[in-house]
């Protein structure tokens, strides 16, 4: 299968800080992903490398062969891939149909002249937004919340919402920072449950942090490990729960991690390794 995402020895320093060290990465079209390790291993610093929100200091980033170091952000998502934050950044006065109808604005082709005479083809393409921004909603779990506030949805229909917002910039490749992140166990098993879902009847590419092992393990096809900046190991969660390096660093010795169990919840177990981010 193709790759979507590829980094050639990538990089990123902070004054004396390494964040991240020669990091090579690829990514499968239509894989699940996972990012793990400690606090402070770099992962979300090679996450805004991807997205552009921060520049490589060395190596190289693409994304279906085309070279992303320098891109603007804004001309990334264009090119196909959205992402979500640990720390949920919605528009929290807006409504969750308009919040959605931000990420569509990338899309949008109507000129300022044309969306101040209202012309038809402007209304139409408004109207159609719209109804795709419905849509997506339901889709994501939330059905009649379009006209709610995005402050006054549950916090586990806000991490919804943001994956929603992501979804409306049409992505190949969509980043999702510990999507499950304060979460009860009913909303993580009903989060994991939509992943799957992107990749199943969206035919999306999705690359994740997470520190939830359980949801790790139960969904990706990939794990990579980063520990100080440094990639330590790669490969099955079959294979990473029993890398020596992993285990040492971060899973702690006799780590057995189940996968996560159906969104129904039936026999749901106990997270058996977590850490703080």
């Amino acid at each position: 299968m193709a790759s979507i995402l590829e980094t050639r020895g990538l990089s990123k320093r902070f004054g004396g800080l390494l964040a991240v060290s020669e990091v090579d990465f690829t990514i499968e079209e239509r894989s699940i992903a996972s990012l793990i390790g400690p606090n402070g291993a770099g992962k979300t610093t090679f996450f805004n490398m991807v997205a552009g929100l921060y520049t490589p200091s060395a190596g190289e980033i693409a994304f279906r062969g085309r070279r992303l170091n320098g891109v603007k952000p804004n001309q990334i998502t264009s090119l196909g891939i959205a992402r979500t934050f640990q720390n949920i950044r919605l528009f929290s006065n807006m409504s969750a149909l308009d919040n959605v109808l931000v990420g569509m604005h990338s899309r949008l082709k109507a000129s300022t002249l044309g969306a101040v005479l209202r012309t038809p083809s402007v209304v139409a393409e408004e109207r159609q937004a719209r109804e795709r921004a419905v849509e997506l909603l339901e889709f994501v779990g939330l059905p009649d919340r379009d006209e709610v506030w995005a402050r006054n949805l549950p916090y586990g229909d806000q991490r919804r919402l943001e994956i929603a917002r992501a979804l409306a910039t049409q992505p190949a490749l969509l980043l999702l920072d510990e999507p499950t992140a304060g979460m009860n166990p009913q909303e993580t098993n009903a989060l994991t449950d939509l992943i799957r879902r992107l990749r199943a009847e969206l035919d999306l590419t999705i690359f994740l942090i997470e520190h939830h092992m359980r949801v790790v393990m139960g969904i990706s096809d990939r794990v990579t490990v980063l520990d100080h900046g440094v990639k330590i190991a790669e490969g099955t969660p079959h294979e990473i729960q029993r890398h020596p390096a992993v285990i040492e660093a971060y899973l702690g010795r006799g780590a057995s991690v189940a996968p996560a169990p159906a969104a129904d919840g039936a026999g749901r177990p106990e997270p058996a390794a977590e850490a703080d981010r």
